[in-house]
């Protein structure tokens, strides 16, 4: 058995219900496998032994109060697992599916990550499995600062130094950083993504997005091409992808799409900039969804909605709140297919009557109507 298939069945035996962490370490270390295998130094430093192996994973009660007066309780993360270039940097994402083997696998590649940026970064991640989603301004506000007052002890300027992710933007930054210069009783940067008048940069939230069509402009230059009259998909419709929009208009590309956790929006006609303006009004001040952009702009809806471990996905052309609307989309509903990981398909009941709410359907009633159709696998 070689080196890197014996490492992988430590992994495997030590974390034996996290396979996030799993996929992503099989996936890095069977792609440096030739590395390993002509260079002994590094087998003989357990190299890879030690790249698999966070250096800290901390994991503590987040206890807070939401407008009701109930106290709430969330689990956080962070995971620092390589400072060997540097203080620990990477993320916080605040979203119901944040664990153990989600952070781990986010902090593992980011060591990667910030190492190819060539700055002297380690990496590390965080977050918490709380959803900022429907949540008030003060709930956000209550929840971050008690996040940073356990979190405050282990991150630093020379230490480790968060930044934002999923659920996390500029307004949750900001409630973490006030928390944090409470607590320690020093203005440092700390966090990244503050806003510019309390320590952050310029240029700093259109880097993402600029930098991902600089990068795709480049790539069509070695086959003599430009991104101008291109269709472009994007995925997302926070930061990063309101941010390549605006770029691949300004460059004159056509982007058709963007999404969020409820399903992604396909505007035939193109997002303009018009278009983008409301886009970043929906999700920087009214926190809504980009479902709206289908209303509004009568562009195709795909809902996507977890049931279990599988996923539902329907079509939902542009609705208006009318009873034809609600006709139509019961008809898109029965022909909606839920994938299984075994890649088998399965079918809404004909007689399925599922009512459509403003924000979703029933997953309990899809799992009522379901047919599920194991004998007739589609895929094998």
């Amino acid at each position: 058995m070689g080196l890197v298939q014996q490492v992988l069945e430590v992994v495997k035996k030590r974390n034996p219900n996290e396979p996030e962490f799993l996929q992503a370490v099989t996936e890095v270390l069977e792609s440096i496998r030739p590395v390993i295998e002509r260079h002994k130094k590094y087998r003989d430093g357990k190299i890879l032994e030690r790249l698999v192996e966070p250096e800290r994973m901390i994991q503590f009660r987040v206890p807070w109060i939401d407008d009701k007066g109930q106290i709430q309780v969330n689990r956080g993360f962070r995971v620092q697992m390589n400072s060997a270039l540097g203080p620990y940097k990477g993320g916080l994402r605040f979203h119901p599916t944040v664990c153990a083997s989600i952070v781990k696998f986010l902090a593992f590649e980011q060591v990667f990550k910030n190492s190819l940026t060539g700055l002297p970064m380690g990496g590390g991640k965080g977050g918490a499995d709380f959803d900022p989603k429907g949540k008030s301004d003060t709930e956000v506000m209550r929840f971050c600062q008690s996040f940073m007052t356990e979190l405050f002890r282990h991150v630093g300027a020379n230490t480790d130094v968060p930044a934002g992710d999923i659920g996390v933007g500029g307004r949750e930054i900001g409630y973490l950083f006030g928390q944090y210069k409470r607590l320690a009783n020093e203005f440092t940067g700390v966090l990244t993504g503050k806003r510019l008048n309390w320590g952050g940069s310029l240029m700093r939230p259109e880097a993402t997005g600029y930098g991902a069509v600089y990068f795709a402009q480049e790539m069509l230059k070695t086959r003599n091409q430009t991104i101008e009259g291109k269709i472009c998909t994007v995925s997302g419709a926070g930061n990063a992808a309101q941010f390549t929009v605006e770029k691949l208009i300004e460059c004159g590309a056509k982007p058709i799409t963007m999404s969020d956790s409820g399903g992604y929006i396909y505007d035939k006609n193109g997002i303009t900039e018009e278009k983008l303006a409301w886009v970043k009004s929906i999700k920087n001040i009214r926190r809504g969804r980009i479902a709206e952009y289908a209303r509004k702009f009568r562009a195709n809806m795909w809902l996507v909605s977890g049931l279990g471990r599988s996923n539902v996905i329907a079509r939902f052309p542009a609705l208006r709140k009318t009873r034809s609307a609600a006709k139509t989309l019961r008809n898109w509903l029965r022909t909606v297919a839920i994938w299984y990981p075994r890649r088998r398909i399965c079918r809404l009941s004909p007689r399925a009557s599922i009512c459509f709410s403003r924000k979703k359907f029933s997953s309990a009633l899809v799992k009522q109507q379901m047919q599920v159709g194991w004998q007739h696998p589609v895929w094998k």
